[in-house]
């Protein structure tokens, strides 16, 4: 059990959520009800520290994970989301000057989001993605961008680098600062490096009690402030933290420096917040077993989103599988298979009416445009349902 701050080490640690034996994958491509009930399961126990603001689960174990084949976490089947990717791409480009770079990929994935940087028309880039999970030819076509099966670290440190940019990979890590400080040592021969990084606003979730965006996968959760920090006490200097995609995430901007290290400042209204969430959780989880139960009566009940979002929210609310018939995704690669811990079914939009599927919670309402224009356009009737609602 951890007992002090991963980021500042401050022992002022208050513990304000705890579930037990959740699932550790919540993004598995599960074939079969029963191995998605059966699936490697863990503790939350979620802490704040009273001084820096930092979530983290302070049980959190690394080798229930493991990022292979079976793991999709793809997002941008979204038509929306696709979007916002650019957006944010022509906003690195235009606004900050990456071009002519050799861009640093930590954390790659499947390589979307480098390449389309590196394709970006008139950018000129070249990039090199780091995953240990990656899959796929070692380049693209072109030889503009090579990958490459390891982690990005110290001994990286021949690899010129212009902009390294990391995105959705250090809530994932249970030691932020040794992530932080690695890509620092990395980077000891590219030192007007600059550095992109996108992460979950723990902020956020707190004040809006989103109940579906605690699970075990993240384990590092970030405010501002402690995102600030622990760049910071890094040795890197922050240029810009802003919050993106409708408040849900953080976008930090930061290059290397040789600065003074900032003195850790206390962040009260933070550690207010997650009190206040783990005192309503409970509530709020009845509220909804309640909710479920009224739809139900008036039809089958979805939930829409297999991702982290909704299978959290079905493990948290439904894990019997008694009052959600089904699970809407748009990726192809999870349709017809099951979600983990409860074995829900995952399905297309088109096999709704099929299923006699008659209203849809929406685990995240920034999609809901997007889904009332597909669904029109393929003559579906379907009532969606925000979880804030």
């Amino acid at each position: 059990m951890i007992s002090q701050c991963p980021v500042c080490e401050s022992r002022q640690l208050t513990l304000f959520l705890h579930r037990s034996q959740i699932p550790a994958h919540q993004n598995l491509v599960v074939t079969s009800r029963e191995a998605a009930r059966s699936v490697i399961r863990g503790e939350l126990e979620l802490a704040v520290c009273e001084e820096c603001g930092f979530v983290f689960n302070r049980v959190f174990d690394l080798a229930q994970l493991t990022y292979g084949e079976s793991y999709d976490n793809t997002q941008s089947c979204s038509a929306y989301f696709d979007a916002y990717l650019d957006e944010l791409i022509e906003d690195m480009v235009e606004r900050q000057d990456v071009r002519n770079s050799t861009i640093v990929e930590v954390g790659c994935g499947k390589g979307h989001f480098l390449r389309k940087l590196v394709n970006f028309p008139g950018a000129n880039n070249k990039g090199l993605g780091f995953d240990p999970s990656y899959i796929g030819a070692d380049t693209d076509p072109g030889g503009r961008i090579t990958f490459r099966r390891c982690n990005y670290d110290d001994t990286c440190n021949k690899v010129a680098a212009d902009v390294v940019v990391c995105r959705h990979v250090i809530e994932h890590v249970p030691e932020p600062m040794a992530l932080l400080r690695s890509i620092r040592a990395a980077l000891v021969n590219s030192p007007k490096a600059r550095l992109f990084f996108e992460t979950p606003c723990v902020e956020w979730i707190l004040r809006n009690r989103v109940v579906c965006d605690f699970f075990y996968e993240h384990c590092s959760l970030f405010t501002a402030g402690s995102l600030s920090l622990a760049f910071q006490l890094s040795g890197f200097a922050v240029e810009r933290v802003e919050h993106i995609f409708g408040g849900q995430y953080l976008w930090l901007e930061a290059r290397i420096t040789d600065a003074i290290l900032p003195a850790v400042q206390s962040c009260p209204e933070t550690a207010a917040l997650a009190r206040d969430y783990g005192e309503s959780e409970e509530i709020i989880r009845q509220n909804w077993l309640a909710r479920l139960l009224e739809l139900k009566a008036c039809g089958k009940v979805a939930l829409w989103g297999a991702g982290a979002k909704g299978a959290t929210f079905a493990n948290l609310i439904d894990p019997d599988c008694t009052h959600i018939d089904c699970v809407i995704d748009l990726n192809p690669n999870k349709q017809g298979r099951y979600i983990p811990g409860t074995g829900h079914p995952i399905v297309a939009p088109a096999e709704l009416p099929l299923r006699g599927v008659r209203s849809a919670v929406l685990t995240n309402p920034i999609y809901r445009e997007e889904n009332l224009r597909l669904l029109a356009g393929a003559g579906i009737e379907l009532d969606l349902i925000d979880w804030s609602e």
